[in-house]
């Protein structure tokens, strides 16, 4: 029996999820086609698949005719009900998969865990109250939790590397600090986060947690991991796992705040919605895409990017083009090749995973992708766009901080240039009040403090929690950009961490790999 405090929300959760259809069987495949068949649980430890390809449901779940059921829910309850329609009760019982969820946002320092501030004519969705106030806290304190459980039930261990433009790196540790059986390396540029981001990270000092700043990009970052993760046999020996949103389960509680927004803008579900979403590596906004595919009432998505436009391109132009990576700004959307964007081409090229595999060989080899102009237009009907220069970015935060009193971080900042320039264009003000417009706030301004005091003058309000890690003791590794670097210090980071833990229960997992591998 559940705890008395736990029974009404339990009970609405039940009720309203009744009405929702659930899958019978849950499979997961890689969109090149090499992994079919997956279980949810076997797709999240997959992460990047054999083949390189990322995993994908089989199925989008269907709930517009049930969606309104879930109008009331509390966002733990919320986020149960779309995480049970892509992780089946017959891997994970319903009542865990509840208490997950429910544990998993009892860190958020607000009371709705993702609330929305009306600004002008439009709204902010805050999504900076979780432990390191940016967005990826919302999926990251789950995932750490999901990995928990299953390592626990199966008696496991885990090698977690990452690659981070800056929030990642802390949303990850802070989901992953002190779990049992994890190691967690996460790789970031080299004075290419922000300062207090780099603070985040290096000042996590429990034992399994491992900073590395690589001398590159973070494509080169991303390239190390991706290069890590298809070398079959050190991902077999370590037990490779994803914290970047190559990881299905990012996307999947993403999903939720697309429609909890949706009911606090619309409690009668009877509008529709637009949302503009700063875009980095397109994680944030696929789900989105994945929400509008599902059934939410979505009139636009909007890629937001900064200086580094590929997607923006892509949208223009129809190509997908490989450029250096700028640096400006807004860091964390510094990124030259973004990693999502294969699932979205995944469903733009009719789920041919063959045609896609040989497009994406091709990208690799030339750094260039192309669609016809049929695609193109299917694209532009599911996704408009707009780039923000640096001047804008600055701009906008100066404008919006005097006339409406709000304080912005660069990268929403992009989000709201980009909202701002396609207003008339998509005829957003003559759909009010029927229309809201929502841009995804996606850091607290304070992560980026010189930038946004540059812009107003003065320095955004600063939380006593992230204060705390300016000036706290820190500890992480300088390596150059060589994926052979990087391998050798997992290696002999793990073989000092099992040297550490002999006598423990399930912590020697070094020796079996070297008895069966020979390394």
């Amino acid at each position: 029996l559940r705890p008395a405090p736990l029974f009404g929300a339990v009970f609405r959760a039940c009720t309203a999820g009744a009405m929702v259809p659930q899958p019978s069987a849950i499979r997961y495949k890689s969109t090149r086609g090499g992994a079919t068949g997956l279980t949810f649980e076997q797709a999240v430890f997959e992460g990047l698949a054999p083949d390189g390809g990322l995993m994908v449901p089989d199925d989008i779940p269907d709930v517009s005719k049930t969606y309104k059921s879930w109008k009331n829910l509390s966002f733990a309850d919320l986020a149960f009900e779309i995480a049970s329609l892509f992780c089946g009760e017959d891997e994970v019982p319903h009542s865990d998969l509840r208490e997950i969820m429910q544990r998993s946002y009892k860190t958020f320092n607000h009371e709705r865990v993702v609330p929305s501030v009306e600004v002008s004519d439009m709204y902010i969705m805050e999504l900076f109250h979780g432990p390191t106030f940016a967005f990826k806290d919302v999926a990251l304190q789950a995932l750490g939790n999901i990995y928990e459980y299953f390592l626990k039930r199966n008696k496991r261990r885990l090698t977690v590397i990452g690659a981070t433009s800056g929030d990642t790196g802390s949303a990850a540790i802070y989901g992953l600090r002190g779990k049992e059986n994890v190691e967690c390396f996460i790789l970031f540029p080299e004075g290419r986060v922000s300062k207090i981001q780099q603070q985040q990270m290096t000042s996590v000092l429990d034992a399994n947690v491992h900073c590395v700043a690589v001398q590159g990009t973070f494509d080169d970052c991303q390239d190390i991991v991706k290069a890590l993760f298809g070398d079959l046999d050190f991902k077999k020996q370590y037990g490779l796992g994803a914290v970047n949103s190559i990881n299905w389960a990012r996307i999947m509680f993403q999903i939720t705040y697309y429609f909890y927004t949706y009911y606090q803008l619309s409690p009668n579900c009877d509008a529709m919605v637009s949302f503009s979403v700063p875009t980095g590596n397109f994680g944030d906004i696929l789900a989105g895409y994945y929400a509008k595919r599902m059934g939410l009432p979505v009139k636009h998505l909007v890629v937001a990017t900064n200086s580094n436009d590929i997607l923006h391109r892509f949208f223009t132009t129809g190509h997908y083009d490989k450029h250096p990576v700028a640096q400006t700004c807004s860091p964390s959307m510094d990124i030259g090749i973004s990693s999502n964007f294969e699932r979205y081409l995944y469903y733009l090229m009719g789920e041919d995973a063959r045609r896609l595999s040989e497009a994406m060989a091709t990208f690799k080899k030339t750094g260039k992708l192309s669609v016809d102009r049929m695609e193109l237009e299917r694209a532009r009907q599911d996704f408009a766009s707009g780039c923000a220069p640096e001047k804008a970015i600055h701009e906008t935060i100066r404008a919006y901080d005097q006339k409406h009193g709000y304080c912005l971080d660069p990268h929403t900042a992009c989000g709201v240039y980009a909202c701002d320039s396609l207003r008339s264009s998509l005829r957003w003000p003559q759909q009010a009040p029927s229309h809201k417009m929502v841009v995804l706030g996606t850091a607290h301004p304070a992560k980026f403090g010189e930038v946004v005091c540059q812009a107003m003058g003065r320095p955004p309000v600063m939380p006593p929690a992230l204060g705390a890690v300016q000036h706290a003791p820190t500890r992480f590794e300088v390596l150059p950009n060589s994926t052979e670097k990087v391998r050798d210090c997992v290696e002999s980071t793990v073989a000092r961490r099992e040297a550490e833990s002999v006598g423990r229960p399930c912590q020697c997992w070094f020796g079996v790999r070297r008895l069966l591998f020979g390394r």
